[in-house]
């Protein structure tokens, strides 16, 4: 069964449509991450709040480039063969998080299967140049899988110390062989288990899209897997179709539905969801962290009871 209340593919709904990014603070945004020669996801991913959160000056940081080694169906971030590594990218990162006052940063990378540790290295970098340079930001990074690489690279960053470990199952395992072709669906859930397991202090989170054909009840047990894997925040949000040639639409999810699936997975114990047509991974990122270190801090009162 479908999740209800889809709508004609071909229509956009009311409740996914977003403003023009206009204004000063935009502007001085985007001019920040070009002088830095910065890519951000925000642009790279076509991501539909960029207008909202750039006026905000937040900003989600891409490193490693923005050519991507793998085709995703659902990814606007291009595909080829990527530059070289950049050695002056971590400290352009801290200066960027420094000028934009950040208190809470978000830095994801594009798939670089082509490096021996598939930039494993980079975010360490990116997250030491960090703590020297801004160490009251909280770090919250959005890995690739390291599929094929060495347990080695996830153990590198997680003993660097993020605050927040994310990275995304996307959707649900029948629809990789379309929508994900070069990721495994268990061997990302053993990442974010692997994570937690290390270091059970670092928040872990994923984020699923819907609207691609997923089944109800195969979302249900995309949460089950998440659990078991121990990660404490799950995102939702609708996919929406960047170009003619990505993967379609197969439905707009309603906010209502939405709702239904906060209140499972609120149920199934994460320690946050956030789920709504709009919801990305790095979405209010700053406000959610403040909201599961809170929560934490309530479940452990409750424990010591």
């Amino acid at each position: 069964m479908n999740a209800p209340a889809a709508l004609p593919k071909q229509r956009k709904p009311d409740w996914i449509r977003v403003k023009a990014p206009i204004g000063p603070a935009f502007s001085q945004t985007r001019d920040l991450m070009r002088s830095l020669n910065l890519a951000t996801v925000c642009e790279e991913a076509a991501c539909p709040n960029i207008g909202e959160c750039w006026t905000k000056k937040h900003a989600t940081v891409m490193i490693l480039g923005d050519t991507c080694t793998r085709a995703c169906a659902f990814c606007n971030v291009k595909t080829g063969m990527p530059r070289a590594v950049d050695p002056l990218e971590p400290e352009h990162v801290a200066t960027a998080a420094a000028e934009l006052g950040l208190e809470h940063i978000v830095v994801t990378s594009v798939d670089r299967d082509d490096l021996p540790d598939g930039g494993a290295s980079q975010f360490v970098k990116v997250i030491q140049a960090l703590r020297r340079l801004t160490p009251n930001t909280t770090i919250e990074i959005l890995t690739p899988d390291f599929r094929n690489k060495s347990e080695a690279a996830v153990a590198a960053i997680v003993e660097a110390g993020p605050d927040v470990y994310n990275h995304n199952l996307e959707t649900v395992p029948r629809l990789y062989p379309t929508i994900r072709p070069g990721a495994r669906y268990y061997a990302s859930l053993r990442l974010l288990e692997s994570v937690k397991r290390q270091a059970p202090h670092i928040f872990t989170k994923s984020g699923v899209m819907v609207g691609l054909g997923e089944q109800r009840l195969e979302v249900h047990q995309v949460m089950d897997d998440m659990r078991s894997a121990g990660i404490d925040f799950l995102t939702m949000g609708q996919y929406l179709q960047p170009t003619p040639r990505h993967a379609k639409v197969d439905e707009f999810v309603t906010p209502d539905a939405f709702k239904a699936y906060t209140s499972i997975a609120r149920a199934k114990g994460f320690l946050l969801v956030a789920a709504s047509p709009l919801t990305r991974s790095s979405y209010h990122a700053g406000d959610d962290f403040k909201r599961m270190q809170s929560a934490r801090a309530e479940q452990l009162a409750r424990s010591a009871r």
